[in-house]
């Protein structure tokens, strides 16, 4: 028998069956009906070689708000994130006038390659502290970001050398505000432009650890400068590093663009900065978190490390394993130097966590808790802590560190220890 339907309800089964159809593809793809987050992950490239810092922060922070698991991203925004927060820096010394002289560039956070500004602002002390400050937040931000970061396998490709900022806050991008720049400037090398264009890392996990930490080296130093009043150093002494300056002693201005690097008026100056390292103690909640900060680069080491070792590829490492090839032209590491640098950071939180203690040189009878000096902080004077007597306060008959194994660290590194160290972190 030859059943009809009419034409309205052969349209309905139609609609029914195509329905079913698609609900089993649906099911046998593991698709859902829920809604997706179609959104694209952005690339930190792009954003850090055309200077485009704010405008990457904000596209991926609004990215992550719906991709909070996204490793790759959020690293890329640490990346971008440090990256304004130096041209940040740079942008406040241009601001100021910062002296690129000779005796600048003996300071790490004063060897940046600051252009001259014709017309600075005048800079106060507490305007400086306040430079310290948004550094040390700057800081804050970028470990923020990357403490979620817990991918094995992420990786993150970086152009680095040809990332640009602005120095001066023109708005502009010269050719001569780059990134290799600045390492050429701080560290001394001789890194030409191509070799720039063509230095790509892979960054990954293990050096992801590593930011982490060298944030922590960089807030410890900056906290320091915010922990003790130097005020008077200040008005004695800026004038060395700035152009114009707040100070009672208007006569160091009048003389300022006569001197030369090495001149007598310079070279008192120098003596006078000496002799003024003696601050006393401003916020002493600070010197904890120094200590927070040395303890958090001695963790992370040592996580970056088993993260490093753990890996099995060899893609353009920043810091390889003894089985892979770093980047950088002729850098070899070896199981030894690992070891040795491992047992080193044992030994290192020991120390720092007051179970060790340092040699006294003045009296073998005596060590150091170096622990102590910032869990009950003093007042800093660098002439007494030479001579020793700033030592007092802190010394007792406990047990001391194993020298052994700093001798090790030293045959392991050679005559590039300090060269290492830095890289290592």
């Amino acid at each position: 028998m030859n059943i009809r339907f009419p034409v309205a309800w052969r349209s309905r089964i139609l609609l029914i069956v195509a329905t079913v159809i698609i609900l089993i593809t649906m099911v046998v793809l593991n698709v859902t009906l829920q809604p997706t987050n179609a959104a694209i992950a952005p690339l930190p490239d792009p954003y850090l070689t055309s200077g485009r810092l704010i405008d990457g922060e904000k596209d991926f922070i609004n990215y992550l708000k719906n991709n909070q698991k996204d490793d790759k991203a959020r690293f890329g925004l640490g990346v971008i994130q440090l990256m304004r927060g130096t041209e940040t820096l740079m942008q406040s010394l241009y601001k100021y006038g910062m002296n690129p002289s000779p005796f600048a560039s003996s300071f790490p956070f004063l060897r940046l390659p600051v252009p001259p500004n014709p017309k600075p602002q005048l800079l106060t002390y507490d305007g400086l502290q306040q430079v310290f400050q948004t550094w040390i937040d700057d800081l804050t931000t970028v470990r923020n970001t990357l403490e979620p970061v817990k991918d094995q396998n992420v990786k993150l490709a970086i152009r680095l050398g040809v990332i640009r900022l602005d120095f001066n806050g023109d708005g502009k991008f010269e050719d001569s505000e780059m990134l290799w720049k600045i390492f050429n400037a701080v560290t001394g090398s001789n890194v030409t432009a191509k070799q720039a264009e063509q230095f790509l890392i892979a960054f990954d996990r293990g050096d992801a650890l590593w930011l982490q930490g060298y944030t922590n080296v960089l807030g410890a130093i900056s906290e320091f400068l915010r922990a003790y009043d130097s005020r008077e150093l200040f008005n004695a002494c800026a004038h060395l590093f700035f152009k114009n300056i707040d100070t009672p002693h208007r006569f160091l201005l009048s003389s300022q663009n006569s001197q030369e690097f090495g001149s007598m008026e310079e070279i008192f100056d120098a003596i006078a900065a000496i002799h003024l390292m003696k601050f006393p103690l401003a916020e002493p909640q600070r010197m904890t978190k120094i200590l927070e900060h040395m303890r958090a680069v001695v963790s992370l080491s040592r996580e970056s490390w088993q993260s490093i070792l753990a890996e099995t590829d060899n893609d353009r490492e920043w810091l390889p394993n003894p089985k892979q090839k770093s980047v950088i032209n002729n850098a070899i590491v070896t199981s030894e130097m690992i070891n040795t640098w491992l047992s080193a950071l044992d030994e290192m939180e020991l120390i720092l966590d007051g179970k060790k203690n340092l040699p006294f040189w003045r009296d073998p009878k005596s060590s150091i808790n170096f622990a102590k000096i910032f869990t009950n902080p003093s007042n800093f004077d660098l002439i007494s802590w030479v001579q020793g007597t700033a030592a007092t306060p802190y010394l007792e008959k406990g047990k001391v560190t194993d020298m052994n194994i700093w001798n090790a660290i030293q045959g392991a590194f050679g005559a590039n220890l300090f060269n290492f160290v830095v890289w290592f972190n």
